[in-house]
């Protein structure tokens, strides 16, 4: 196979390709076979009709197209290894000659790939660069927000009577119509005003009514079947509740953790704040780094690759294409393709293994981002056949930290911030010392008694499976339950609340992809996960100038497969 490639821009590049019909002709003997199993023709059993009579009776035309869509995705594959580009996205194939339509097996399967491609960039010196961060503190003021937090944990609702304000939990009855057509209604909803995370202007609505009053607002529906569109809100406040909390005395530390004193169960809050502000100071090591990496490479972007982000993400949020949401979105969504481009490059001079357990530490921390159990976070991934994806997220995670390790980074006073990371280059180095004394001794040992019959190797000891994740450590899991009663009325609603809002809906689509998870973008192929043909190149391609989803014009093979056989059984029942 002779392969030829063509830098058309930064990000585009065109392959022409000539296959020898020797290369072709075992996909043209499996189509051959294919045809044939899948017809009846009188006198033969279905499987067993003769490779000479197929020809005859369906025309090599129809063979050969065949033969050609089934072989095309590799021949692709196989061109763009050997041409060592990066894919990006969906290719465009059209073949431009196909061998053998007059029966002789001569002549070369000829085609051209224009293809989206990671622009050719080199990284800069990681020794020479500085990035600079606000150091997160510890004081006084964080302990106190994590005691209150504590405290809300173990508060409870007492009803008052007066009109709502922010902050307030109120028992709701609410129904939504689009027309005179009632779409959906809940009863006895408990909501917690300041949220937001029902429908835009139910907050508004609620401030100001009390208990047994009614109100109608106009909002979009976030979700269901009639998402996007207007709906009328009829929403009626039932009661009026706020959360009092207990007092921050020793009976509480007692009850809400471990400890028997509120001055102790504050050390450990302090030093859990501590902790939290190590592995901040990371993350913002790491986002600052990475944003420096994109903003000074300034990468050219694929426009079909953007165009198709922004689609997922309008899809994801039940957007019709067009939505003004799009230019919103826009430079979000760039920003965050050149931030996998930098990942995948730092992946690939890294060449990073993902153990199991780093792949549930990415697990963890993109569960606490969105609010999900790592193991249900497991299982919808899973069933979205997202995996894959994820996996790839967390290698170029894991070779973010590992590059972090080499380049310098200061707090806003200039000094200089050990972030506790190892650099790969020193690692590698002491397990390569290591191994090398290692061997030393064993000759050593080897010489000095050579008569001694060599000790059984150890069998490698079995690899311990993933651990789950660890339950974020509390404070209070001595009294869990106690929690959970006394916020009992506010964690029972009676039903769905109509067209919640979905975590997509709240935020943009490339943030996380920007910064160090690039949860966002998972959706995007780029190179380091996908190195050879994109997975669409495996589908059908076509003769004219449009994506590979389509068998090649019958004009490029004088007959269509289904035409002929079904002319032939025509011809077979005539008879």
């Amino acid at each position: 196979m002779k392969t030829e490639a063509e830098k058309l821009s930064p990000t585009r590049v065109k392959l022409t390709v000539a296959v020898p019909f020797d290369e072709l002709k075992p996909a043209v003997e499996a189509a051959t076979k294919k045809i044939a199993d899948q017809v009846q023709i009188p006198g033969f059993r279905k499987g067993k009709v003769p490779t000479r009579l197929v020809e005859q009776r369906f025309g090599r035309p129809a063979i050969m197209q065949e033969a050609v869509n089934d072989a095309l995705p590799e021949f692709y594959q196989k061109a763009a290894t050997e041409s060592e580009i990066r894919p990006l996205g969906r290719p465009e194939v059209e073949v431009t000659e196909i061998p053998g339509l007059d029966g002789t097996d001569a002549g070369d399967l000829n085609f051209t790939v224009e293809q989206d491609v990671r622009p050719e960039f080199t990284l800069p010196e990681l020794s020479d660069v500085v990035v600079e961060i606000e150091e997160p503190t510890v004081d006084d003021d964080a302990v106190q927000v994590r005691l209150d937090a504590l405290r809300e944990r173990f508060g409870t609702l007492v009803g008052v009577d007066r009109p709502a304000q922010d902050g307030d939990f109120v028992s709701l009855d609410m129904t939504a119509k689009v027309g005179d057509e009632e779409v959906e209604s809940v009863e006895g909803v408990s909501y917690h005003i300041g949220e937001g995370n029902m429908l835009d202007g139910l907050d508004e609505a609620l401030i100001g009514l009390s208990g047994g009053e009614t109100t109608t607002f106009t909002s979009k529906l976030a979700g269901g079947d009639r998402a996007g569109e207007d709906a009328d809100i009829t929403v009626t406040a039932q009661s009026v509740k706020v959360r009092e909390l207990p007092e921050a005395d020793d009976e509480f530390a007692e009850m809400a953790s471990e400890f028997d004193t509120i001055d102790e169960l504050k050390a450990d809050l302090k030093d859990q704040a501590v902790k939290d502000a190590e592995g901040n100071r990371v993350a913002l090591a790491r986002n600052a780094f990475l944003d420096k990496l994109v903003a000074d490479l300034d990468l050219p972007v694929p426009d079909q690759l953007v165009e198709d982000e922004i689609a997922q993400h309008l899809e994801n949020e039940g957007k019709e294409s067009g939505d003004p949401h799009a230019e919103e979105i826009r430079e979000d969504t760039i920003s965050g393709i050149r931030a996998q481009f930098v990942l995948d490059a730092l992946n690939e001079t890294r060449e990073v293994q993902v153990e199991q357990e780093d792949l549930m530490s990415y697990l963890s921390q993109l569960g606490a981002q969105y609010g999900i159990d790592p193991n249900q976070l497991i299982s919808m991934l899973a069933q979205s056949g997202q995996l894959e994806q994820v996996f790839a997220e967390a290698q170029r995670s894991k070779a973010l930290d590992v590059a972090l390790a080499d380049i310098t980074v200061k707090n806003t006073a200039g000094d200089v911030l050990d972030l506790g990371l190892a650099k790969a280059d020193s690692a590698d180095a002491d397990a390569d010392a290591d191994a090398d004394a290692e061997g030393d001794a064993e000759a050593e040992d080897a010489e000095e008694a050579p008569a001694k019959k060599a000790p059984a190797k150890k069998a490698p000891a079995k690899k311990a499976p993933a651990k789950k994740a660890p339950a974020a450590k509390s404070t209070a899991s001595k009294s869990t339950a106690a929690a959970e009663d006394a916020e009992g009325e506010e964690k029972t609603p009676a039903k769905k609340a109509p067209a919640k809002k979905s975590a997509a809906a709240k935020s943009t689509t490339s943030t996380a992809a920007k910064k160090t998870t690039a949860a966002k973008s998972t959706t995007s192929k780029t190179a380091a996960s996908k190195t050879t043909a994109s997975k669409s190149a495996s589908t059908k391609t076509t003769a004219s100038k449009s994506t590979a989803a389509k068998k090649p014009a019958a004009s490029k093979a004088t007959s269509a497969k289904s035409t002929a056989a079904k002319k032939s059984e025509e011809s077979a029942e005539d008879k």
